[in-house]
């Protein structure tokens, strides 16, 4: 596909603005905001066309993307995540361009790793700016709830300077543009995704735990969709779109009570930032800002990574390090 710079025409979208959480936005239905990715008849529109299911089984998984493309915004779907044995299964639901930019993509993910019977769902988060995959950048978190019992509310925002991640209108990570970065964060237009599939070679403990089709179909389920950004016309000319970042439908950053909670939350279920890897980064990459006492409880968590004093014979060490080359194996 040909590298080509973007410049970019922009059409805001226009939402109504409703009430609630920094001012809650229009829902649309999937037909409106959505098409069908891949899966064939493992994507079912309900009747109502505000939610859809997508599913995984022996024959495909399944996935759907936005109609438009968008350069930043504030982008929302509630999701209740398949129940009982889901070892191996990947739900995610993230912003990409790997479509129009196949070497130097950029990407906003959650991940949800599915686990064995009586284990929980963990939730990773990640960002690649300008085909940056070399460095993750990814963390990972515990859930202080079952999310296969209801729908829970999953958000980005992006903006030209932050991402925020959020659950339940709760952020749980915020990650700010630094001039060191460079291009390493996301800046070029998106399309939004959701999907499911067959994670096996990594999701669980490393690939130990892979998918039981005895238990399929895993049926994960979508609704309440917000798409509010400024939707991109690749072909007109225009640099960057600053209408979506001043909105005031959309928040500008974290509150001192937002921050609370955040805080409150990271400590008690945050199990992997990549800021405290000490078997990957030597030095923590620039954006990092270390926090002593989440350094601290990392590091009682997992001594071999986050750094500490080691008492694992020489065998158990071994093993524990193979698997550090994925994250996603703790």
């Amino acid at each position: 596909m040909v590298n080509f710079h973007l410049n970019i025409f922009i059409l805001c979208s226009i939402f109504v603005i409703v009430s609630g959480f920094s001012e809650k936005l229009q829902r649309l239905t999937f037909d409106e905001g959505y098409t069908q990715l891949f899966g064939h008849d493992n994507l079912m529109v309900l009747e109502d066309g505000n939610s859809v299911h997508i599913s995984l089984d022996e024959r495909t998984g399944a996935g759907f993307v936005s109609q438009d493309i968008y350069l930043h915004g504030f982008f929302s779907a509630s999701i209740k995540l398949p129940a009982d044995y889901t070892a191996g299964v990947v739900v995610a639901f993230y912003m990409s361009n790997g479509d129009m930019f196949e070497k130097n993509h950029d990407e906003i993910d959650f991940e949800f790793l599915g686990n064995i019977r009586a284990k929980n769902w963990r939730i990773q988060t990640n960002i690649y700016g300008n085909g940056s995959t070399n460095v993750g950048r990814e963390e990972r978190y515990g859930l202080r709830f079952d999310p296969t019992e209801d729908f829970h509310t999953y958000t980005i925002l992006w903006t030209e300077n932050h991402i925020i991640f959020y659950i339940d209108n709760v952020p749980i990570r915020e990650i700010k543009r630094t001039q060191a970065m460079g291009g390493d964060f996301p800046s070029k237009p998106m399309s939004l995704y959701a999907t499911i599939w067959d994670g096996s070679s990594w999701a669980t403990n490393g690939g130990k735990y892979k998918v039981n089709y005895k238990y399929a179909p895993y049926v994960a389920k979508f609704s309440d969709f917000v798409l509010h950004g400024c939707s991109v016309d690749p072909i007109e000319l225009s640099p960057k779109c600053d209408t979506v970042q001043n909105s005031a439908s959309i928040p500008t950053g974290i509150s001192p009570d937002q921050r609370r909670k955040m805080e409150s939350l990271r400590k008690k279920h945050l199990q992997y930032s990549y800021c405290y890897d000490r078997t990957r980064y030597k030095v923590p990459l620039s954006e990092c800002a270390i926090d002593p006492k989440e350094a601290d409880r990392l590091r009682r968590f997992d001594p071999l990574t986050f750094g500490g004093v080691q008492h694992h014979h020489n065998k158990h060490r071994h093993q524990r390090q193979s698997r550090r080359e994925d994250p996603s194996s703790i």
